[in-house]
């Protein structure tokens, strides 16, 4: 069964989770095809922290509109901010040992962030900063929209 298992990973993912699922609860632990289950769990904190990281992009790049175009501001910026803001926040309440992580990719996130604005706005690249110009305190804050 085994064999059969780890090709239904390869072939047919929710056929897998669903007998996995299955193998699980009935305690037959020794035919679980424990490689991709070890796998699969290792992609899931991956993908909370590129989730993160994008969310931390889009935001920053808002932001950087919001301060830097002040004459075209709209409630569709103010509503991604939120937006970001809010995923963000649920992300950091499921995994709380994300927080750390913002201080690893912040100035990545910045950099797209600011790269994303740039070809949004037209504005010439050295409109922005070159470094993050606001704190993860900022950032994060549901009051925090910059001024100039």
């Amino acid at each position: 069964m085994f064999k059969n298992l780890a090709k239904l990973y390869e072939t047919d993912f929710v056929a897998w989770t669903e007998e996995t699922t299955k193998l699980i609860k009935e305690k037959q632990f020794e035919e679980v095809d424990w490689n991709s289950v070890i796998e699969e769990i290792e992609s899931l904190g991956k993908s909370d922290k590129r989730e993160l990281k994008s969310r931390l992009a889009v935001l920053i790049q808002h932001l950087l509109k919001w301060q830097y175009q002040q004459n075209l501001r709209s409630g569709s910026w103010k509503n991604t901010i939120d937006e970001q803001r809010n995923s963000i926040a649920d992300l950091l309440n499921d995994s709380p040992s994300l927080k750390p992580y913002i201080t690893e990719i912040i100035e990545q996130s910045y950099r797209r962030g600011g790269k994303a604005a740039i070809n949004e706005t037209g504005l010439s690249p050295n409109t922005f900063p070159s470094e993050c110009c606001y704190t993860i305190k900022e950032i994060l804050d549901d009051n925090f929209l910059p001024e100039m």
